[in-house]
């Protein structure tokens, strides 16, 4: 939780530009930035859609960041979570088009497998099976 939050104190101008469209809801979808499933702190998550968005820069073609990115998606998808990948450089050139395309790329909330991370309800999560 405190990675987190420091996360979300120094978010990326990719990421800050990003948020600034996902945040309004206008889209439909509930983002949170920086949340926090361990071990991994996510960019962008919507719970209702159990979607990950994750801006990737140009460190994660570096080392051994590729092979970092894939352990993290296969976690993520083990967990019954959908991760979109978007390069940092199209967030800068046209962030509310990314946007739209994130929110356009959900077609139904999808559901967890049992063993998952449980739903929160304070934030607008709905347990499998009430919808």
């Amino acid at each position: 939780m405190r990675r987190a939050r420091q996360f979300r104190k120094r978010m990326s101008l990719p990421e800050v530009l990003l948020w600034r469209c996902l945040r309004r809801r206008a889209l439909g979808l509930k983002f949170r930035k920086q949340h926090p499933i361990p071990p991994y702190v996510l960019d962008f998550y919507a719970p209702a859609a159990g979607l990950v968005v994750e801006i990737d820069g140009h460190a994660h073609d570096c080392g051994d960041q590729p092979e970092r990115d894939d352990a993290k998606d296969a976690f993520l998808l083990a967990h019954g979570l959908r991760v979109i990948r978007v390069a940092a450089r199209d967030v800068l050139a046209d962030p509310e088009h990314i946007a739209e395309a994130i929110v356009a790329s959900v077609a139904l909330p999808l559901h967890r497998p049992a063993g998952g991370p449980p739903p929160h309800a304070v934030h607008g999560e709905v347990p499998v099976g009430a919808y």
